[in-house]
């Protein structure tokens, strides 16, 4: 009888207790507050009393600043928004892709120690490519250890951002309301300035033409005079010296055209395994690339092999980097193809 009633009194907790978490793993956060950090382009809602850092960390030959905003919980939810800054828009050393692709190399460096120690392993899978107020951006999906989740980052001419949505478990409506928060205003396109001349005149008091003036126009920081980004056209470097060989006799700025390099596998001075999907994944693929000037890859695309690897392949074709390639003294671009083997192990 004792043990009966022990039991049942038990049962009577649990049934209790029940509800009781379920609601708390419900509202995680029951107070949020829109932020808007001084100094930052960003506004965003997230819990209230998040945690701040500010630091700075070495990148390559560079000196990064780095502030994070978090929310954490112990139920398994991380929000956080990463802003790095440091990195120039400078056209004339490197591409807005490659500006982009350097602070995201930086991103994974910095961010998963704060979330989960050192010797954290974080997996970060492009997903698409999309504009954002007229900037850059891209949207990652994300794994760390037992957290997953998604990524957006943008670029804009002074700073670099990454919103963050973790969980330990799949949590749609937190993670929209999170990510949709973040706002940047809209980017302003500086008109160009031109001198006043009459409509008969070719150059200006200086003795140069429009044309000149305009090469010789230094662009503001964060203007770029790359293309807009498209999807499948991206490319990852770390920024490098500018290009400073003369251009081709009589014909001064003109892009000349990629030449062939074959098989770059051995070329690569850093070649990332792909990520090996579920399923069956043996085979090989061939992807092919354009690297431009500097050594990154700034297309990717599969050409051969099976076609539910192409997307990891060309995934990792796009992180490879490059020493530049020079053709009489002068950086070219160059175009090839890189092979991936893909052997589950068991």
């Amino acid at each position: 009888m004792h043990f009966r009633r022990l039991h049942l009194a038990l049962a009577m907790v649990l049934l209790t207790a029940l509800p009781l978490a379920a609601q708390a793993q419900k509202d995680v956060w029951t107070e949020w507050e829109t932020l808007s950090p001084e100094g930052e382009e960003f506004t965003v809602s997230m819990p209230k009393n998040p945690t701040t850092e500010s630091t700075t960390f070495p990148y390559h030959k560079m000196e990064l600043k780095a502030r994070l905003y978090m929310a954490t919980s112990s139920a398994g939810p991380v929000l956080a928004i990463t802003s790095l800054s440091g990195i120039k828009s400078d056209p004339a050393q490197y591409t807005e892709f490659a500006r982009f692709n350097s602070y995201i190399d930086a991103f994974k460096t910095f961010f998963p120690p704060k979330v989960r120690g050192k010797e954290t392993l974080a997996k970060l899978i492009l997903v698409t490519s999309r504009p954002f107020k007229g900037y850059t951006g891209r949207t990652y999906k994300l794994t760390m250890g037992d957290l997953s989740g998604s990524v957006n980052a943008f670029v804009t001419r002074k700073r670099f951002y990454a919103i963050v949505a973790l969980n330990n478990k799949k949590d749609d409506a937190l993670e929209e309301k999170f990510l949709s928060s973040f706002e940047l205003p809209e980017r302003q396109t500086e008109q160009p300035k031109i001198a006043s001349t009459n409509s008969d005149q070719s150059s200006d008091a200086s003795g140069q033409t429009p044309d000149a003036n305009a090469r010789n126009r230094v662009q503001p920081e964060g203007e770029s005079s790359q293309p807009p980004a498209t999807e499948g056209n991206t490319e990852t470097s770390t920024p490098s010296a500018p290009n400073t060989q003369p251009a081709a006799p009589g014909q001064p700025n003109a892009k000349r055209g990629p030449i062939s390099g074959g098989m770059l596998n051995g070329k690569a001075i850093y070649l990332p395994a792909p990520e090996v999907p579920p399923g069956e994944a043996n085979g090989v693929v061939l992807v092919a690339i354009v690297v431009d000037e500097q050594g990154s890859v700034i297309e990717a695309r599969a050409i051969s092999g099976p076609q539910h690897l192409h997307a990891a392949a060309v995934n990792a074709a796009r992180l490879a980097r490059f020493s530049p390639t020079l053709l009489m003294g002068e950086p070219v671009r160059v175009s090839g193809t890189l092979s991936y083997s893909f052997v589950r192990s068991n």
